[in-house]
């Protein structure tokens, strides 16, 4: 007579050297189905992408409380300890003033931050406006906005952005309106490209059929089905943004001394890079990753997109 070994459905069974079926024991707590993870929780188990998390949330945090971060006052000088090394006292050591090196980049986070945030601002608005009204309505509308947007596409971004801001004179607010508008060309580009791949789809026609109104297409189903795309540029363009501010700040253009930014930092250390190399050094390396940390999350926002 043969023995009838009942199973749980849950468990799995193997075959015993005897030819009996055997239930394998799971551990405790072991889930009976796992459940599906967000890709964008999948990006938080990559080491680059944590790193790069905590500079760019480093940066922003300096942004906003500088003074929660800052270890001396910005502007105090000391002309005893003028271009000491970094140690102790002066982690990222002293200027030709003496003044505290990593303070004054902490502080100079909340004017180079709030001048690329406004030009990516700008970008944001002129480059959606431009791309919607170009793919949306098509026709002759498009064929002059697309030409338009391919002369300042033709002009490099920073000499585009120099130029006005020469315009329009020196300061933090120019600086940032010169470089918004300098990368706008390529906002109005994406969004176009994007606007047209939203209104070929199915549902798009099925809305129309339906009695949609075309305001309440482009609201409803367009331009929320288009921002994907958008929003990586943002993240990688703040990146680009942050470099044409320091670029100008570098050049004179920006805030006046003794406010601090980063491209006026960088510039301060010019005539000290053989004794005192790190007066630039360390500014720009600061900067640096900070863009890269921008650009990795922008990739890595771009692979969960896919």
């Amino acid at each position: 007579m043969t023995d009838v070994l009942e199973t749980r459905s849950d468990a799995p069974t193997v075959i015993a050297p005897g030819g009996q079926p055997t239930e394998v024991s799971r551990p405790a707590g072991a889930s009976r189905s796992r459940l599906p993870r967000h890709p964008a929780l999948r990006l938080l188990r990559r080491p680059g992408v944590i790193v790069a998390a905590v500079i760019v949330a480093f940066a922003i945090a300096t942004a906003l409380v500088p003074e929660l971060f800052a270890t001396h006052d910005p502007t105090a000088t000391a002309p005893a300890d003028r271009l000491q090394t970094p140690g102790l006292a002066h982690w990222w050591g002293t200027d030709e003033l003496g003044r505290d090196l990593y303070s004054r980049v902490v502080h100079g986070s909340s004017l180079t931050i709030a001048a690329t945030a406004l030009a990516i601002g700008i970008a944001l608005v002129g480059g959606l406006a431009l791309g919607v009204v170009a793919g949306f309505v098509g026709g002759t509308v498009d064929a002059v906005v697309m030409r338009i947007v391919d002369v300042f596409l033709a002009i490099p971004g920073l000499l585009l952005a120099l130029a006005i801001v020469t315009a329009l004179g020196f300061g933090t607010v120019p600086v940032a309106i010169a470089v918004g508008i300098g990368i706008i060309p390529g906002f109005a580009r994406t969004t176009r490209s994007e606007v047209l791949r939203v209104k070929t789809l199915p549902y798009i026609d099925a809305a129309r059929a339906g009695g949609a109104s075309w305001g309440r297409i482009l609201f409803t189903h367009v331009l929320p089905n288009s921002w994907g795309p958008v929003v990586v540029l943002a993240v990688l363009d703040f990146g680009a943004a942050i470099l044409a501010v320091a670029a100008l700040s570098f050049l004179g253009f920006g805030a006046a001394p003794p406010a601090a930014e980063w491209g006026t930092l960088i510039s301060n250390g010019r005539n000290y890079l053989v004794t005192a190399p790190w007066v630039s050094l360390v500014p720009g390396l600061f900067v640096a990753a900070v863009v890269l940390s921008l650009n990795h999350l922008a990739k890595s926002l771009e692979e969960v997109q896919r």
